[in-house]
């Protein structure tokens, strides 16, 4: 079926399934990896009124000055159900997209320290390819984990190359993830389930949490074998956040 226009968008839940940017993440804090992490793959919900396309200009928050990209691979729920086992969610993806999940990292790291969040770190922007490249596309790259499919993924700045990872790399499948987002609750055609961040996937990890960071006029584009490449520039910056 090849590649399909991406559908409305119903609900927006980002995993933190990579371990490598999860391992990159608490070192920069100075912390380990919690054992809770292990124990169960956590999401959160993002804002679905502030989903950009490709092509689009990223708005600048006028609250942040450490502003960042992330390199992810999205689900898109496709056939709906309830309490759907890890082996057959393969059967409810519609197929896969780009997602860029934006982040205000000086803003996100004060929200993090009260222990609810992120908000405001990310509900400004998220950033999705608009087609989905359905599983029969995919067939010769697929693992024998479910929903993971060997796939290289990069990111650059500028034409640049910064970040480099691939799918496979996954700690949680995406059936692990679609069984767990599942749990007692229903999903829905056109639900959107995002990984986390690929390993190396933003510049939180390539610069250890200092900078710099994304700067108005930037281009960042995100390109994923097979599913094509999202491309957007950052906008304007409030003089309110100088």
């Amino acid at each position: 079926m090849a590649r399909l226009p991406l559908p409305p968008v119903t609900s927006l839940r980002d995993f933190y399934a990579f371990e490598a940017h999860v391992k990159t993440a608490n070192e920069n804090r100075g912390r380990t990896v919690p054992p809770e992490w292990y124990e169960l793959p956590a999401f959160y919900f993002s804002n679905t009124s502030a989903i950009y396309g490709d092509g689009d200009t990223i708005p600048y928050p006028s609250y942040t000055n450490a502003l960042d990209y992330e390199l992810e691979i999205a689900a898109v729920i496709g056939t709906g159900g309830i309490n759907i086992a890890p082996q057959n969610a393969e059967a409810h993806i519609l197929g896969f997209t780009i997602f860029n999940d934006w982040s205000a990292r000086d803003i996100q790291a004060r929200e993090m320290r009260v222990g609810l969040g992120p908000a405001k770190g990310k509900d400004f922007a998220s950033s999705l390819l608009s087609t989905v490249t359905t599983l029969d596309e995919l067939a010769d790259r697929k693992t024998d984990r479910p929903g993971v499919f060997d796939l290289v993924m990069t990111a650059r700045v500028n034409g640049i190359e910064r970040s480099r990872g691939n799918m496979r790399d996954l700690y949680y499948a995406f059936g692990d993830l679609i069984a767990h987002a599942s749990l007692d609750v229903p999903l829905r055609p056109g639900d959107v389930i995002g990984s986390g961040t690929v390993g190396t996937g933003c510049l939180l990890e390539l610069t250890k949490g200092l900078g710099p960071w994304l700067q108005p006029g930037d281009v960042v584009e995100l390109e994923i074998e097979r599913l094509g490449i999202l491309r957007n520039t950052i906008g304007a910056k409030p003089k309110t956040a100088e």
